[in-house]
């Protein structure tokens, strides 16, 4: 590939990937708990650099140009959301640094997603998936409804007529950049493996939810600054495209 085209296209690629992150922020704007995903770029080293190939011949002229751009590793944005009062004695939202952990008791995920109720068995799940809410003790929490509402203190305990049921587990992690969204609003490690769990320092607030982290404005105006940026390099592909039909048209009737 001519090397002017192999540069402009990893720009357009780069921006279209940040266009396809950017509008999925956006779509989830009004998503309880969604915490949006930035993107960004990297320099990309000249071939015989990169693969790590210092015996290769190569203009020296050309690798002062790079390769381009790559696209950066994502990363979650998990700044604080509004919280917005609810009806439901069993919408939660954590005010402050934490996690809820739902799941695989083994092998827990996290979630900003408060918005809980009960099964056809009483357990405690997520309402958008069904997934089991996890306690302290990481166990699944079952709740009575014909005992009467029930009340969740800051620390996240929960009671009913005056007796403690269970303590929802409430964490965080030491890395947050090891998290990756895993679908249904929920975060585990980018390699699968467990979690190295580290007390909430957040507070739980019932009767709230926590809104989405995405801001409208701010994705449109990064959308279209993407679509601009991915237009600029299609059009360097197309001008470098003619010039070198141009260029075998021209030395073709030369010959």
């Amino acid at each position: 590939m001519d090397y002017g085209l192999q540069i402009s296209a990893s720009g357009a690629l780069a921006n279209l990937h940040a266009q396809d992150t950017i509008t999925n922020n956006l779509a989830n704007i009004n998503t309880t708990g969604f915490k949006p995903l930035m993107t960004g770029t990297m320099f990309r080293e000249a071939a015989r650099i990169e693969d790590n190939l210092p015996q290769l011949s190569s203009n020296s002229l050309l690798e002062r140009l790079g390769s381009g751009v790559l696209s950066a590793h994502d990363m979650i944005n998990f700044a604080q959301g509004a919280l917005e009062s609810s009806s439901s004695e069993y919408d939660l939202a954590i005010e402050g640094d934490g996690f809820f952990l739902v799941g695989d008791p083994e092998n827990p995920a996290l979630t900003r997603d408060g918005r809980f109720t009960l099964n056809a068995d009483n357990k405690l799940v997520l309402t958008s998936t069904g997934t089991p809410v996890l306690s302290s003790k990481q166990q699944e929490i079952e709740i009575d409804p014909n005992l009467g509402p029930i009340e969740v203190a800051g620390n996240g305990l929960i009671q009913q007529n005056g007796e403690a049921i269970a303590q929802l587990g409430l964490s965080d992690v030491p890395n947050r950049g090891a998290l990756r969204p895993i679908g249904g609003g929920q975060y585990a490690r980018i390699d699968g493996s467990p979690l190295q769990l580290l007390d909430a320092t957040g507070v739980v607030r019932q009767y709230h939810l926590e809104m989405s982290g995405s801001n409208e404005i701010d994705s449109l105006m990064k959308i279209q600054s993407a679509s601009r940026s991915a237009q600029s390099n299609i059009g360097m592909i197309d001008l470098q495209n003619r010039l070198i039909s141009r260029a075998i048209n021209t030395f073709g009737r030369l010959s």
